[in-house]
């Protein structure tokens, strides 16, 4: 099997070429590993993008855990907004989307410490607080999210006492950066969806929940829409970024914040027959759904209702990603040496036999590490062969992603009744032929895969919509994608 084996999908227009005919937003697009700014130009007859500023989201651990340096991504935030004015001053509108579950607490304009990354261990202390007061099973029926430590509700139940006492608000991280650009409170619908703490069914905050938990009401901001507008850049915001042409004029507008809302929006679907797959540090696998499914049989599956835009349910869990990766490559490059990628997929498509298959989801691979020796202990506690060689580490990761794809996407089929007929992968994932393949070969399903930048472009053409440069539901929206990004074809294996 070649990992070269995909081809564009048929009637696809080109991608790239001159701007269309329309205005220009900015994305901010926060991802757990890196942050970048993005201008889109947006038009009736497509899209275009283009890299305005790229830079690393490093987390910090001090003496009390680990955390996002949110003050210097803010910073590169800043500095990215300042070149896309001055590469288009006359920006139409700002956007901010990142990963969903972790917050800043505030006091007044105060952060009370800057924010814990989702990987950091107390997490798991929280879990017995939360489910002490409110068992599983009722917290699933209100919110209809999956059982995740990282969780904002678990991470909640960690937080000491005195600080929730001190509080008067929690933002999670793109609520936080609008407020910063806006000085407006706003918790934006689709990843307020993600706290644990937003009923499924009202998509309002769950008053009765927030009180049984103990926390108070005060600390959540009013929802706002994607499509709506959270405030106008605040005049000293104005100044730093060059844009005091546009004081009081230049919105920033809410879309879907949590990063994979903004990329199914992207899939550049043609039918509803389809399922998706958000391929990144993490992998969010599932469907789209008009309604939440909270039964018993998808609450033992862990299965999770996470809101979308214009109202959709993404129904999907949470499955490991290439962070396996990545945290093996981060691995053996600590021993000086350089890994060159593209080599070593192209080694990992090239092995022949059978690698191991090992349970991507299993809590020994979340925290950061020497993911192949866990790899190996994996293989070693089951009973499965260890791989020697890198490529076969690299190849027993993809197989393994592949493997859990195809039973999480088998499981929401029968959980929802949808019709999966085509599997979209979007986001970093996308780029990595030989796990698209696989992901074909083990579903039995057609891929198409692309585009890479889903979350950008969902969050451009949110902006866009809202601020008049395009109209349409969001069949008309995938439309667009799909003309102006044509995904790569990949059929599985005869």
């Amino acid at each position: 099997m070649s990992a070269e084996v995909g081809t564009p999908a048929r009637g696809a227009a080109p991608a790239g070429g001159a701007a269309p005919a329309g205005g220009v937003v900015a994305a901010i697009d926060l991802g757990a590993t890196s942050g970048r700014v993005m201008l889109g130009y947006v038009g009736p007859d497509g899209i275009r993008l283009e890299s305005v500023a790229r830079f690393p989201n490093t987390p910090v651990r001090t003496i009390d855990g680990l955390h996002w340096n949110i003050l210097e991504l803010y910073r590169n935030v800043i500095a990215g907004l300042a070149e896309a004015v001055r590469r288009e001053p006359g920006l139409a509108s700002i956007a901010v989307d990142s990963w969903a579950v972790d917050y800043a607490l505030l006091r007044g304009d105060r952060m009370l410490g800057n924010p814990f990354h989702y990987r950091d261990d107390r997490t798991a202390r929280g879990v017995d607080a939360i489910h002490g007061a409110v068992p599983f099973a009722e917290l699933y029926r209100a919110s209809g999210l999956q059982f995740l430590t990282i969780n904002t509700v678990y991470q909640l139940g960690a937080e000491p006492r005195d600080i929730l006492d001190q509080a008067d608000a929690l933002l999670l991280i793109p609520d936080l950066i609008g407020y910063w650009l806006t000085g407006e409170r706003r918790a934006e619908r689709t990843n307020a969806s993600t706290t644990g703490l937003l009923n499924v069914q009202t998509r309002e905050w769950d008053d009765a929940l927030i009180g049984r938990l103990g926390l108070s009401r005060e600390l959540f901001p009013a929802l706002i829409e994607p499509g709506e507008t959270v405030g106008r850049l605040l005049p000293a915001v104005t100044e730093e970024i060059g844009a005091a042409h546009l004081a009081s004029r230049l919105p920033v507008s809410a879309i879907g914040s949590h990063d994979t809302a903004s990329a199914v929006m992207a899939v550049p679907a043609v039918d509803d027959d389809f399922a998706y797959i958000s391929s990144g540090t993490w992998s969010l696998v599932g469907v789209e759904l008009e309604h939440p499914v909270v039964s018993d049989e998808s609450r033992a599956a862990n299965f999770t209702n996470e809101g979308g835009v214009d109202g959709r349910v993404r129904f999907l869990q949470n499955v490991s990603g290439l962070w396996l990766l990545s945290e093996s490559v981060r691995t053996w490059e600590r021993s000086g040496e350089v890994i060159d990628l593209p080599s070593l997929l192209a080694d990992a498509a090239a092995v022949v036999g059978p690698v191991a298959v090992f349970e991507v989801g299993d809590a020994r691979f979340v925290s950061p590490g020497d993911m192949p020796a866990r790899i190996a202990a994996w293989c070693s506690d089951h009973d499965q062969p260890t791989p020697t060689s890198r490529a076969e580490f690299v190849r027993s990761i993809l197989e393994s992603l592949a493997e859990a794809y195809s039973a999480s996407l088998a499981t929401a089929a029968e959980l929802s009744g949808k019709v999966i007929r085509t599997i979209h992968i979007v986001g970093g994932g996308s780029q990595n032929a030989l796990l698209c393949q696989l992901t074909a070969d083990r579903t039995g399903l057609p891929v198409l895969a692309g585009p890479v930048e889903a979350t950008a472009l969902g969050n451009v053409l949110m902006q866009a919509r809202a601020v008049g440069l395009v109209s349409g539901d969001l069949a008309a929206m995938r439309m667009l994608v799909a003309t102006s990004f044509p995904p790569m074809r990949y059929e599985p294996a005869a």
